[in-house]
């Protein structure tokens, strides 16, 4: 008995000593480099992906040695089912360990793409494309389903004037509706309470203002004419004076080859504002922080009228004779 206690003894011991030496072994490996390169790949994991095809990637790249430590490694942190995909930007001078967590925590490549203040779906669906993110007519189907706006509280027909302007961050496998929805929480995360209340105040939607604000945003580029800008609308729309806003005639012409002609100016659309009476049916760009401020608050002023001066700013008139005057001045004059 004593013998056999003894053996036993000893294979306990062994395989204690086996134990220890190939968790020292692992514990070394997970710690290890592969090397101290710092060129950069970019690894693809696809979503549902079993790890072993995950490691044969990564071997592939360079990334790893040993794919059965690696393996194992992944088993025993628990990592082998929680590794999360997408695009993942790995060097070869991290260590396996790192590298899991990268993975499990879902430390994905990020795509930039900013939207300038005033872009219609359209150009919105052009840059985010350009990024590399999604094809622009899957974008514009999503941007543009009356369905997807309705679910998010938006009784609008699209997301027109929704998509807040701003520089965003997107993994490769995000989604157009994921992409759309980020944008306008952006944008509702703008609107203050103040903002709110004032809209109540004068009596007007949230869908308005972003349609007025718009149209402030497409008419001029020099940030203080803004308020001037707005009052001029506010002030017509008082009077029940047509807009006549030349932005919203572009924008409600199909395909249009930026030469604004009398007889586009004489063709009924929902958007012609020389031809329909208040607000056209929406907005029609995305406008900014300042625009959406300048629509809600407008200076104060009797001004009905306004005309480029082809710098930039526009001279203001009260009057249809100051107006036409100005039309001389900057508009006819050789």
């Amino acid at each position: 008995m004593k013998k056999w206690a003894v053996i036993v003894a000893i294979i306990c011991l062994l395989g204690l000593a086996a134990g220890i030496f190939g968790y020292s072994d692992l514990l070394h490996y997970a710690t290890s480099p592969v090397n101290t390169e710092t060129d950069e790949r970019i690894v693809t994991v696809a979503r549902g992906q079993p790890l072993k095809k995950t490691v044969d990637v990564l071997l592939t790249h360079g990334m790893i040695r040993h794919p059965l430590k690696f393996r194992l490694l992944a088993r025993v942190k628990g990592a082998d089912k929680r590794i999360q995909a997408g695009e993942y930007i790995l060097r070869a001078n991290l260590s396996p360990g790192e590298i899991l967590d990268i993975m499990v925590t879902g430390k994905v490549r990020l795509y930039r793409f900013t939207i300038p203040e005033g872009s219609n779906l359209i150009q919105i669906a052009d840059i985010i494309e350009s990024a590399g993110l999604i094809n622009r007519q899957e974008f514009l189907q999503s941007a543009k389903d009356p369905a997807h706006a309705e679910k998010m509280g938006i009784n609008a027909g699209s997301f027109e004037g929704y998509l807040f302007p701003d520089t965003y961050f997107f993994p490769k496998n995000a989604g157009a509706g994921q992409i759309i929805e980020a944008m306008v929480a952006r944008l509702r995360a703008e609107i203050s309470d103040a903002w709110t209340e004032r809209a109540t105040e004068l009596g007007v939607t949230l869908h308005e203002v972003l349609t007025l604000a718009s149209i402030i945003e497409k008419e001029t580029g020099a940030p203080s004419e803004r308020p001037f800008i707005s009052s001029v609308f506010h002030n017509r729309l008082k009077k029940g004076m047509r807009l006549e806003t030349d932005p919203t005639v572009i924008y409600g012409i199909q395909n249009f080859d930026g030469n604004l002609t009398r007889k586009h100016l004489e063709t009924s659309t929902p958007y012609n504002t020389y031809r329909i009476k208040g607000l056209p049916p929406g907005p029609i760009a995305s406008p900014g922080r300042a625009s959406i401020e300048s629509a809600l608050y407008p200076a104060e002023s009797s001004y009905i009228f306004f005309v480029s001066k082809k710098d930039g700013t526009h001279q203001f008139s009260t009057n249809l004779a100051d107006h036409k005057r100005a039309i001389r001045k900057y508009q006819l004059r050789r």
